[in-house]
């Protein structure tokens, strides 16, 4: 049986690593370090690798390059297989496994090489996404791809929605197109370097909307694409206001101002409106933007 490694971090990488073990001896997983959470800085666990205890395989978190390189050769594997493990992999360790490393992507390469393919995917209106399977090289997800396939975007889907949909086809590909790989009945197709383009890693500064600069879409596909990390943002009242779901309506409203309209609360842009339905202002939970706004006693309120 094929004896592989896997590298993963996210919940995005779980359902990879439970395809993994059906068609490979999963001799190691390699995450991130436990992270701390929370005011008690309490550290909690990658989800890979409470994955990866619940079925007693072998665990490494490095913290360091070196430490990295000698846990993997150390299990000499045939195969390692990278899902979202979030740290850039060496000229060194890439030699490493006998059939080099594959990586899985989530999207359809060369399209959205980079750490925010879902994000970016959104942001930029694609009505299509998918999976590419990619042997590693040198560069950033510009190695061959041997399988992919293609997942709509559905109109309202956020980003953790989608990746949830999209880790659930990877798991399903790599089970089914691994082993033709490694066994040479696949041929890995290079990527066209005309059709690039990159997906770099989000800023919650990026993640900040004004309705008097911004159109209406472009609002939501942010509140979208933004959730669940780090959340769509505006000013109102001097303190940060969270928008994590709205949808576009047809509205003159004042550009700027929230106010409820025949019972919904209705945000106008600069080209026209946003519902908002749910929200969470500064140092509260989230909640429905009615009651947000039953809060302020139906003031209307301003963004900034």
């Amino acid at each position: 049986m094929i004896r592989a490694v896997f590298m993963g971090t996210p919940f995005a990488a779980v359902p990879v690593l439970a395809a993994l073990r059906g068609v490979a001896d999963v001799a190691l997983v390699v995450t991130r370090p436990d992270r701390a959470r929370g005011r008690s800085s309490r550290l909690v666990p990658p989800p890979a690798k409470e994955a990866a205890l619940e079925v007693g395989l072998a665990i490494v978190q490095p913290s360091s390059g070196i430490e990295l390189f000698e846990a993997v050769a150390a299990v000499e594997p045939d195969v390692a297989v990278v899902a979202a493990y979030g740290r850039i992999i060496k000229p060194d360790l890439l030699a490493v496994p006998r059939h080099g490393f594959v990586n899985v992507h989530y999207s359809l390469l060369p399209r959205w090489r980079g750490a925010s393919p879902v994000v970016r995917a959104i942001l930029a209106g694609d009505e299509t996404t998918g999976v590419s399977l990619m042997v590693m090289d040198e560069g950033l997800d510009t190695g061959p791809v041997f399988a992919s396939e293609a997942v709509a975007i559905l109109a309202e889907e956020d980003t953790g929605v989608l990746t949830g949909r999209l880790a659930e086809v990877a798991g399903r590909l790599l089970a089914a197109e691994l082993s033709p790989y490694l066994e040479g009945r696949l041929t890995p197709v290079p990527q066209d370097e005309s059709q690039a383009t990159a997906a770099a890693k989000v800023s919650t500064e990026e993640a900040y909307v004004d309705p008097t600069r911004h159109t209406a879409v472009s609002i939501v596909r942010a509140v979208r694409a933004f959730n669940p990390r780090p959340g769509a943002w505006s000013i109102v009242d001097g303190h940060r206001l969270k928008i994590w779901k709205a949808i576009e309506v047809p509205s003159d409203s004042e550009v700027g101002v929230a106010r409820l309209e025949e019972g919904s609360v209705v945000l106008g842009t600069r080209d026209g409106a946003v519902e908002l339905l749910e929200v969470q202002p500064a140092g509260k939970p989230p909640m429905e933007a009615g009651a947000w706004m039953n809060g302020r006693r139906g003031i209307a309120a301003a963004f900034s």
